[in-house]
């Protein structure tokens, strides 16, 4: 949704959606029988983005994650698990990150949110002939698995924007992952700063190949978004809301003097 105002009014704006959902999971155990997906839409995921490059570090990075690995399946988890390893959740990153995984690698500074951990996810993927996409969505509702972390306490969703990823493997099709939430469940389930060893850490970790838990709603996959009407750059993804005045594009990442807020309401 867009809308226009004129320069003496006092913009609002209200949107409503109503979404059903329910949990996604690949039986990845089992030889699958993947639902047919075009070259063309395989080819587009496997293009480079601004942000998000295939090729240099990002590709060397990718080939030693993969060494040894020869199926589709063995890339796709050995990656997972070198995002998983080698990252960390930075609660420093302004919203959920720029996800320059170019600058991540090159800098050494292998911290960042949801839009930086699984992007590079996905460029690593991508540059070892694996179609990934971000998808960029929302938290709408806590965690029935029992993470703390991964959901929204209250009817208050405003700052529950959340990116996930999906890979294409030839046997199963699109294949949900998340490493980011590993590293957040890492960071934030109480205590807090748990190890990748803990219980309950490995748990996250073992789920979320393969699988997300369905209190999120998904938006897009859009990248480099060029916002109708906008004479500033494209955003890097459309997952906050939007605005721009005559002095230009208002913060998204700060609610509060932006004025929004997104609220969520479970239908029987």
């Amino acid at each position: 949704m867009s809308a226009r105002y004129p320069a003496n009014a006092k913009p609002a704006l209200t949107q409503t959606s109503r979404v059903s959902l329910k949990n996604y999971a690949v039986d990845l155990s089992s030889r699958g029988t993947a639902s047919p997906v075009s070259r063309a839409e395989l080819d587009y995921f496997l293009e480079p983005s601004r942000y998000v490059p295939t090729d240099g570090i990002v590709k060397q990075t990718a080939m030693k994650a993969t060494a040894g690995a020869t199926t589709d399946m063995e890339k796709a988890r050995a990656i997972y698990e070198w995002v998983v390893e080698n990252t960390f959740r930075d609660p420093k990153v302004r919203g959920c990150g720029r996800g320059d995984i170019r600058f991540m690698l090159e800098s050494g500074d292998m911290g960042g949110k949801c839009a930086d951990l699984n992007a590079l996810y996905v460029g690593l993927a991508r540059s070892v002939g694996l179609p990934a996409r971000h998808v960029y969505g929302l938290r709408i509702a806590k965690s029935d698995l029992g993470y703390k972390s991964l959901g929204v306490a209250t009817d208050k969703a405003t700052k529950g924007q959340h990116c996930r990823v999906e890979v294409y493997l030839r046997e199963h099709g699109w294949v949900p992952v998340d490493p980011a939430d590993v590293r957040k469940v890492a960071l934030e389930e109480a205590p807090g700063n748990r190890p990748l060893s803990d219980q309950i850490v490995s748990r996250a970790r073992d789920f979320l190949f393969g699988s997300w838990e369905m209190n999120w709603m998904a938006y897009n996959y859009a990248h480099d978004v060029e916002l109708p009407g906008s004479a500033n750059k494209p955003v890097v993804y459309f997952m906050y809301p939007q605005a721009e005045s005559s002095q230009g594009r208002v913060d998204p990442f700060d609610p509060d003097n932006f004025k929004y807020e997104i609220t969520v309401r479970e239908i029987a």
